[in-house]
């Protein structure tokens, strides 16, 4: 919307967090801290957000390049000095200026439209988002008059005891008509025991100057800040919860939502069984009629209808159709696996593509290769792709049969519908149709045991 602009606070040490990158690039469900809140504030309708950084400004920089216009706060000194930094964007601005915190990933786009609704609606200077929470100890209280109009904002360390008793806190997320905020903020200073500047104070300039500011109460998950491991884990919980309610609703059965975990931009097809300990990441898509689990990890993975995967990591890889996936498979990068395929137990594929009705049942490494159609690969086959300096690739054509034990040693063909005999080593090409052996012939030296005397 042309008239709104977003104000995101993200130039916090967030020292409690104890890590060696920014805050805001922690994940929360598959994104980071501020590329949900960004992503909140443009599904609201908000287009242009500028981005207050500090701590580890580089880091968050180069993460949202130029989706966003940037001020920096070099000083922590305080919300309302975070906010001063991108007043140059806003003071003649003839809009509505919503603040948001890059610490506060939970809340939703419903909840700030109606925010905006709300303050537009009562002709409000700003409105507060606010939340009541059992324990409000540590945050800023909303104080109301009888009429439910917003006195102002205390905090716990100034706030008398029939003031501590109030349960509806401060969120830290606003709507102010941008003129407004502009004045007040002229007016703001830091004449207390911390010497910084708070946006809260803005709130009692404008009561005092006769404005009116209203409060709007959300659900108290959406206002949850994080500020460490603990508060992260909590809000994981809250967003996952929320995330396989929505898949469950829309057909898909998770026989235990506490036990799986799915990243919120994930597609699952309906009839498809999540078992416990599936955990599903990245763009990854899951069709109709899977059974994905128990304890398998899905990366950036695309999986077709009718298809299980048991026990397994597939990463940056595609599965066809009634393909049989595990137990204990790894499908690493690049690979595409067509349909009615097994992978079976103990099966690393890699950068390869298989064809469709292929059997790999177990014990087998294929990385770098073509695997045609209806090919068979045994027990122990290895694909040797690696002479110590290039990777070479392998290529199998449909109807081929490789038998157990079998080395291909790359870059080698082997035709189609051609044998490979079990335990055989191969460097050469296998013409179409032929059996290729290629193991020493079995020599048997009677007695050779007693001769030596090697009993034991």
């Amino acid at each position: 919307m042309d008239n709104l602009m977003a104000v995101i606070l993200a130039a916090g040490e967030g020292k409690r967090m104890k890590s060696k990158k920014s805050k805001m690039l922690h994940r929360l469900c598959g994104k980071t801290f501020i590329e949900r809140i960004y992503s909140t504030a443009k599904d609201t309708g908000i287009n242009d957000c500028i981005l207050v950084v500090g701590h580890k400004a580089d880091q968050v920089i180069e993460y949202m390049g130029d989706k966003v216009k940037y001020v920096e706060q070099k000083e922590q000194l305080g919300t309302g000095h975070a906010v001063m930094q991108a007043q140059s964007y806003f003071e003649n601005f003839n809009g509505y200026v919503v603040i948001l915190c890059g610490d506060t990933p939970l809340i939703t786009s419903d909840t700030i439209k109606k925010t905006i609704e709300y303050h537009k609606e009562k002709g409000n200077a700003a409105t507060v988002i606010t939340a009541e929470i059992e324990n409000p100890y540590g945050y800023g209280r909303i104080v109301r008059d009888d009429r439910g109009n917003v006195v102002k904002i205390v905090e716990q360390r100034d706030a008398t005891e029939e003031e501590k008793n109030i349960r509806e806190i401060n969120s830290g997320l606003y709507c102010f008509t941008a003129r407004e905020l502009a004045e007040a903020l002229k007016s703001l200073d830091n004449n207390n025991d911390q010497g910084e500047y708070y946006l809260t104070d803005t709130i009692q300039i404008l009561i005092k100057k006769g404005l009116k500011v209203g409060a709007l109460k959300t659900d108290p998950d959406e206002v949850m800040g994080i500020n460490d491991r603990v508060q992260l884990a909590e809000a994981s919980n809250i967003l996952r919860k929320k995330i396989a309610e929505k898949h469950m609703r829309s057909g898909v059965t998770i026989i235990d939502p506490s036990a799986v975990y799915i990243d919120e931009d994930i597609e699952i097809g309906i009839d498809t069984v999540i078992y416990p300990g599936t955990i599903l990441e990245g763009n990854t898509k899951i069709g109709e009629n899977c059974v994905i689990g128990p304890n398998t990890r899905l990366i950036n993975a695309k999986i077709g209808n009718d298809t299980e995967v048991i026990s397994s990591v597939i990463i940056d890889s595609s599965v066809g159709n009634e393909t049989r996936v595990g137990p204990f498979a790894y499908i690493r990068p690049e690979c595409t696996i067509g349909n009615n395929v097994k992978i079976g137990d103990f099966v690393e594929i890699k950068k390869s593509t298989i064809g469709n009705n292929t059997k790999i049942p177990h014990l087998a490494y294929v990385g770098d290769s073509s695997i045609g159609n209806r090919v068979n690969i045994a027990c122990g086959v290895v694909t040797v792709n690696y002479d110590g300096k290039n990777k070479h690739r392998t290529i199998v054509s449909d109807d081929a049969f490789i038998g157990c034990n079998v080395n291909l040693v790359a870059p080698v063909t082997i035709e189609e519908n051609a044998y490979i005999a079990a335990g055989s080593t191969i460097n050469e090409n296998v013409p179409a149709n032929s059996l290729a052996i290629a193991r020493q012939r079995q020599i048997v030296k009677e007695d050779y045991v007693k001769l030596n005397n090697m009993k034991k």
